[in-house]
């Protein structure tokens, strides 16, 4: 491969290092090619680039963009996952694959902005509900103290209310 072809390799990677949410590193032994094109298809729709590459070419590129703590887990074959929206949905896609497929691909690691992750982690993230799920649930219990506040204001006056309404039954009733 060619000095330039190099350089252009190490430009992209570490554009990709730059601008992307989460990275989660896997190893593809055992995987054929048809496997992979599946498998990048299947992280195509969750908006996942998968991108095997070569660890000298990576360590450089994660150098350049700022993550040097990173080149240290470029060992034997890896493949990037790079994530540019929910944080979830690489780890997620690819545990779903590794579980449907009964694949021999590995979770490494990965990264999450400066973060190094360890791969429990990644497993820790493909478990995680998504971020609008997890909106829902803090604005709920931030909204359950003042419903409660407000069943227990208004008790008295429907207590009362009724208890009027029952007598104006038994008043029409006679």
């Amino acid at each position: 491969m060619s000095r330039q072809k190099k350089a252009q390799i190490i430009d992209s990677l570490r554009e990709a290092f730059a601008q992307c949410s989460i990275g989660v590193l896997t190893d593809y032994r055992g995987l054929s090619a048809s496997e992979i094109t599946i498998l990048r298809r299947r992280l195509g729709e969750s908006d996942v680039r998968y991108r095997v590459v070569k660890n000298t070419l990576a360590r450089f590129a994660a150098e350049r963009a700022g993550k040097a703590d990173l080149a240290t887990s470029f060992d034997g074959p890896v493949a990037i996952a790079f994530g540019y929206g929910d944080i979830t949905k690489p780890a997620r896609a690819l545990a779903d694959y590794i579980r449907t497929s009964k694949s021999s691909l590995t979770i490494k690691g990965g990264f999450l902005g400066d973060r190094l992750l360890t791969s429990d982690e990644v497993i820790t993230l493909s478990t995680l509900p998504s971020r609008e799920i997890l909106l829902a649930k803090v604005l709920g219990g931030m909204q359950s103290p003042i419903a409660r506040l407000v069943n227990c204001l208004t008790a008295p006056i429907v207590g009362v209310a009724r208890v009027l309404q029952a007598r104006i039954k038994q008043l029409e009733a006679e």
